[in-house]
Parts: structure tokens; sequence; C-alpha cells
């Protein structure tokens, strides 16, 4: 029950009606514009007064000189690579030409070692802040009943969806509220786009037919969106999904040991391969969902997808799209994680489902993994840590303070917190430290 972009829901203003010219261009090419929400399916999020005065909430004494460039730090939004009208990508003009809203890429596109990369997941973003702050900013008159995100570059995938299929019924009309089975807060980190080409199942609890594109139509359950309004998009989202089907992984940046490399592939064959799969010509993908009592890994994500979430979802126009066989395309309980493809595995730090692992190194060490720990949250070169394969990050001896600003305490990272721990995948526990520094060199190469 995760969708490519459930950060999105509710203030969601995810894909756009296809423009003037589109009928001489692809799917994947109409999905590609798409994506940067060149005009959008849901109302307005804000107005631009909003945009233009939220610095009064950043504890500023005036307006930062450099605004578009001290907003996008303040929540860890990127510069738009196409001509977005000075707004970061990820935010445009909302349907009607009013207001302002976001798109896929807010979420789904990233910046790292100076690379921008749209299917990169945004590994910096503050999600919660930027709600809060913008609709503070808005006159507070709409709070979300959720938290969006508990630490950067993570977002809760289930609540928000979850919260606003309470009041759809499974033909999406509008209803008296039922009571699902919602969790605490979720960490999770958003998988790369193009990984998906690749799997045959998706999400992290590879519950749900990779081809199924109309489940991320959830994103359009904004309150204002009539059933007839959101069925109407259908192709539009098919055309998304042959996007991201196009996406291709960044090449690594950084010189590359090929001699350890070679080395290391030997190492990663006998350790990894067999859930995470081989690489080249000749390479497969094994599509294993690994049981949570093997895996080890924080199990509050899996465990969200309840029997009674399931079956409600499963009802609904969501999961009715058909497949070649004439099936539907439903979700399933997995009680695990998929492992994923690791093809531009150093772009997409950190890892784990729910980013609990700064590096890749920490990946395959599990005693080395720090406990609680923060970062810039910039996305330069200087950010980025070429023998750990990940992010440089300052190791903290305690918790965020109670009373510490939410915009503050979100950027550490507390591995203590239920759906944040770090614990499980030990498989390269039993590796040397010369083993590791070859495998990790190999992924560099994938």
């Amino acid at each position: 029950m995760k969708p490519l972009s459930l950060c999105l829901v509710l203030t969601a203003g995810l894909c756009l009606t296809p423009s003037a010219g589109a009928a001489e261009k692809t799917a994947a090419e109409r999905g590609q514009l798409a994506v940067r929400g060149l005009s959008d399916m849901n109302p307005q999020s804000w107005s631009k007064r909003a945009y233009d005065e939220v610095w009064k909430r950043w504890g500023v004494k005036e307006k930062p000189a450099d605004y578009g460039a001290a907003f996008r730090e303040r929540y860890g939004l990127q510069a738009a690579p196409y001509d977005n009208g000075g707004l970061p990508m990820g935010m445009h003009v909302a349907r009607g030409g009013k207001g302002l809203t976001v798109s896929c890429v807010l979420c789904h596109a990233g910046t790292v070692a100076g690379q921008t990369v749209i299917g990169l997941g945004n590994a910096s973003l503050d999600l919660q802040g930027l709600f809060e702050e913008m609709f503070a900013a808005e006159g507070g008159f709409f709070v979300p009943p959720y938290q969006a995100s508990l630490a950067r570059g993570t977002i809760d995938p289930v609540g928000p969806i979850l919260f606003l299929m309470e009041f759809r019924d499974p033909d999406l009309n509008l209803r008296s509220t039922i009571k699902l089975d919602r969790s605490p807060t979720l960490a999770s980190d958003p998988p790369a786009w193009w990984l998906l080409k690749k799997k045959k199942t998706r999400n992290w609890t590879g519950g749900l037919d990779a081809r199924s594109a109309r489940v991320d139509m959830a994103t359009l359950l904004h309150p204002l969106n009539s059933p007839e309004h959101i069925k109407k998009q259908e192709g539009a989202f098919a055309d998304i999904h042959a996007f991201v089907m196009s996406t291709q992984p960044p090449a690594y940046p950084f010189p590359v040991d090929r001699k350890l490399a070679e080395q290391g592939k030997g190492l990663f064959e006998r350790t990894c391969a067999r859930c995470h799969g081989t690489y080249g010509a000749d390479g497969t993908y094994p599509n294993k969902v690994v049981p949570l009592d093997a895996l080890g890994t924080d199990p509050l994500l899996a465990r969200s997808l309840t029997k009674k979430n399931v079956d409600y979802f499963n009802r609904s126009w969501f999961t009715q799209q058909k497949g070649p066989d004439g099936k539907p395309y439903q979700i399933s309980e997995t009680e695990g994680y998929q492992a994923p493809p690791l093809d531009g595995v150093w772009a997409t730090a950190p890892y784990f489902h729910n980013g609990s692992a700064p590096t890749v190194y920490h990946v395959l060490n599990s005693k080395a993994r720090p406990r609680i720990f923060t970062r810039s949250y910039k996305t330069d070169r200087d950010a980025y840590d070429p023998v750990k394969l990940g992010w440089k990050v300052t190791v903290l001896e305690k918790a965020a303070a109670p009373n510490l600003p939410g915009v503050e305490r979100r950027r550490i990272y507390d591995t203590t917190r239920p759906g944040q721990s770090n614990g499980g995948h030990v498989y390269g526990d039993k590796l040397t430290e010369d083993e590791r520094r070859a495998v990790i060199e190999y992924l560099k190469t994938l």
C-alpha cells in the first residue's frame, strides 16, 4: 500500500494533463513532463503569499537576500533543472494558476555529490517542516492530522493514505468515516525509480505487482476531488509509470579501483547476490522478499499492512486494474521486505527501508552503525563519503531534547525510536575490513 508518491497525499499536486503537442510525444515523454507538475490534478495547497512570507516562521529578523536558496535549504529542496518560475523542484503553480502545490519530484528527485537526479529519493527533504510552516503561513486554517515525517529524508508512506481512505468507499465516493489500522508515524526512504524495471513486485514489502500504475492514483485523494475526476486521470498515471520504467541510474562520479572492484565482485556474488541479484549482461534479479524474522530490520512498516487495511484497499477501485491474465493487481501481506536491486546504489544513501544506515559500510557492518546521528543535509561532493559510500555523518551522544524545535529535531536520526531501528541485516558482519572495502568498490561500478 505504498504508491510511488504517497508523500504527496492531501497536499499533492501530483500530475499533469497532457500539454499541447502531447500527441507527438511518447508515453514516457509525457510522463517526464507529468512528474514536474506543469499543470496538475489537485487544487492548490497554499497561496503564493504563504510562500513569500513563510520566512517569518524561521526565527529571522528579515527576509533572506537569496530567498529561493534559503527556502530550499530550510526544507531540503533542490533547484529545478528546468524552467520552474523560480520555484524549487517539486513545487509549482496549481490548477487555476493562483496558488501553489507540489508534484512527484518533491520526494522523488534528489541531488547527490552535486548531481541532480530525477527518480532518486530526496534524502534531504523535511516534508513535515514544509507542511507545518507553509500551512502556518497560510493562517493555520488546516493542520494535517498525521505526521508526514519523523526525520529528514524519510516520509510516512502509509498513514496519509489510510487517513484519506477512511473517508472513501471502495468506489471512492465520500462517505462517513470508518476506522482503519493506522500505525504510529512510519519512516520510509523513497526507493529509486529506476529499480522498478527489474522488479516483478514493488514497494518495500514486495506486496504488489510492479506493473500496477493505478495504485499510485491514491495520491489524488484530495477531499475536493470527485471519484470521476480521479478516475479520469488514469491515462496520465500510465504515462508516469512509463517514465518511471525508463529512468536510469547515474554513473558513479569518483575514481574506481578496478582491480579491487573485481575482487569485490566475487565476494559480493558469494555473500549478497542470492538476495540482491547479479549484474552485467547476464545479470539476474531474484525478486526475493526476506521474512522479518530472518532479516531483523525494523518491522513497523511491514506490519502496518494489516489484514484489515489490505482487505479494504483490495476492495477499492485502485486495486481493480487488470493484468494480462485478466486478474486485478491486488496487495498482499508479505511480513517481510523485498531485497532491492543495487543498480546505482552509490547514489541511494541512506540505506534500509527507513534510511537508518547512512552508508553502505554501515549496511555491511552492523556493529559500526551509529545509534544517533546527524548530517549537514547538503548534497554537494563535500557532503558525500566515497570511502564508506554514502553520506558523511556526525555521531551524537544524546537524543534530541524534547523542547528542540521540530525543524531541528528532525535533523537528528534516532535509531531508538519506533520505526527507525537500524538493527538486522547482519549478513556483512562476517566480512573482514578489507573484504568490505572490496565489496564497496565493486558496488561503485553498478
